[in-house]
C-alpha cells in the first residue's frame, strides 16, 4: 500500500460547485449523487473550498425555529456555500501516495480530500470510502494467496 497513488484510487468524476450556490441546491445534489462533501471551485475549476454535509447541516435552522415555513425556504435560499464552506482546504496531489492522504486525513479529522493539480483545479477526490475499498481489494489478494 505504501507505493499506491491517489490517482489510482481517486473519483475521477467530481460533483463540484461554485461559491454562488444556494444551500438547497448543494444539499440536493448530495442526496441524488449520494454524497458527503463538495469542492467549491471558481469558473476556472481551481479548488476555493469544501462543503461538507455536516456543514449545511450546521447551517439549516433547528426544529425549534419560530419562522414560518416560508420564511426557513426563502432565508435559505439566500445562504450560499461560499459562506459557509471551509476556504483553502487541506489538498493532495495525484501523484501523492495513499498512504500521505490517509495520514493526512487522520491528522485533521476529516473524510477526504480534494485532488488538485499544480494549477489547483480539481482533478478528483479522495475519501475514507476509496481507502476501505483499497484495503479491501488488498486483503482480498492476500486471501487468494494464503489459499493458493
Amino acid at each position: 500500500m505504501k507505493n499506491m497513488m491517489v490517482k489510482d484510487w481517486m473519483t475521477k468524476r467530481v460533483i463540484t460547485v461554485a461559491p454562488e450556490t444556494s444551500l438547497p441546491d448543494a444539499h440536493r445534489l448530495m442526496k441524488i449523487n449520494h454524497i458527503r462533501r463538495l469542492p467549491v471551485v471558481d469558473k476556472k475549476g481551481r479548488i476555493l473550498g469544501i462543503v461538507t454535509l455536516g456543514d449545511i447541516r450546521e447551517a439549516s435552522p433547528s426544529d425549534a425555529t419560530t419562522l414560518s415555513v416560508w420564511e426557513l425556504h426563502y432565508l435559505l435560499s439566500k445562504l450560499t456555500v461560499g459562506k459557509i464552506m471551509t476556504p483553502n482546504p487541506i489538498t493532495v496531489k495525484p501523484d501523492s501516495t495513499i498512504r500521505e492522504a490517509a495520514q493526512l486525513m487522520l491528522e485533521h479529522k476529516i473524510g477526504g480530500l480534494p485532488v488538485v493539480d499544480d494549477d489547483k483545479k480539481v482533478v478528483g477526490i479522495i475519501t475514507e470510502s476509496d481507502i476501505f475499498r483499497l484495503l479491501v481489494e488488498e486483503l482480498k489478494e492476500c486471501d487468494v494467496t494464503v489459499q493458493s
